[in-house]
């Protein structure tokens, strides 16, 4: 395994110390133990705090989100793990302004149960700590159970639309409601090309056969709905972008923002090349792109593949993705 690692079973750790010397102006690490990276210059407008977390290796998620646009503090797990309660506690303290803080989370058992167990420790200190989960990932469950599907490249919008409310000294009701509007309008899926390697394994964990493709694949290397030939990019975007839209079924023309994120392994110049039918399709379809992101917003180690993302637009999700003021994430470093 040829990596720019150190000891494979302190990845998370190095990493931490390196992200927060590299922008010390901005966040620091509250608990170098705990995994707790926190934003250092708070915002006064607030009212109520804003988490996440999760497992390492989808960077810039998790820790990369947090700043003045955006989260207040993250707990991070090790490598595809979910943080421990007490991590999660700890990030409830760095980031609580009055008494209440709202976690904005991945729809994974792990992550949900251990924030529930620090929402029941922060109670004893007085604070509140709600939560809201992204479910984006169409291939993670069928249509009619979307309570049940995973979070993944979505959650960037989750984020960046509770930290302009929260920005907005909204409360956190107000914030959870319009949390809650974007989870529900948006769509993801993922495409695998080739498996990752977590350090501390040190081989692949999965294998895809030359001239294949993962179609569905989970961010952490979960089962696709199927395996298939590897078409040419536009084949592999126009079915992506389909599966997509008839997913939300849509009754009429529609605005819309539109993801492409590499895992991890992807160069850019294929995105764009994704992207060149992305577009056509959509627009084909009656529907107009307001807004474009292409880049790596949630990876997943070295993971050859990419995921897409489609978010329905209204007034208010428009005008906070267009909130001047609002950076989210690495947008401020």
């Amino acid at each position: 395994m040829q990596r720019f690692i150190n000891d494979p079973d302190f990845v998370v750790d190095d990493m931490l110390r390196g992200f927060a010397k590299a922008h010390a102006d901005k966040v620091y690490i509250s608990r170098d133990n705990d995994h707790v990276v926190a934003i250092r210059e708070r915002d006064r407008k607030r009212k109520i705090g804003l988490i996440s977390g999760g497992g390492s290796g989808h960077e810039p998620a998790f820790l990369g989100y947090v700043g003045r646009g955006s989260l207040d503090a993250v707990a991070v797990g090790e490598v595809f793990a979910s943080p421990p309660a007490e991590t999660f506690y700890d990030a409830m303290i760095a980031a609580n302004y009055n008494n209440e803080v709202i976690g904005l989370l991945g729809n994974y058992a792990g992550d949900v149960m251990n924030f529930k167990m620090a929402a029941d420790m922060a109670k004893q200190d007085g604070i509140t700590a709600r939560y809201v989960t992204a479910h984006d990932d169409i291939a993670s469950a069928k249509k009619g159970d979307e309570q049940n599907r995973h979070g993944i490249a979505g959650g960037y919008f989750m984020w960046k639309i509770g930290g302009a409310r929260a920005n907005e000294a909204a409360t956190a009701d107000e914030i959870i409601l319009s949390v809650q509007n974007v989870v529900n309008k948006t769509r993801s899926i993922v495409v695998g090309l080739s498996s990752l390697t977590i350090p501390s394994v040190g081989k692949p964990n999965f294998t895809v056969e030359p001239g294949k493709m993962e179609f569905g694949i989970g961010h952490h290397g979960e089962p696709g709905i199927e395996t298939a030939d590897l078409a040419e990019a536009d084949g592999v975007a126009e079915k992506m972008t389909q599966a997509l839209l008839d997913d939300f079924e849509f009754d009429r023309p529609r605005h819309v923002a539109v993801m492409i994120s590499g895992l991890g392994a992807m160069p850019m110049m294929e995105a764009y090349i994704l992207y060149n039918k992305v577009e056509e399709v959509i627009r084909n379809a009656g529907h107009r792109i307001d807004h474009v992101y292409i880049g790596n917003f949630v990876t997943s180690l070295n993971m050859n593949g990419v995921s897409l993302t489609i978010v329905e637009l209204d007034d208010e999700i428009e005008r906070l993705l267009t909130e001047p003021d609002v950076p989210v994430g690495l947008e401020n470093y």
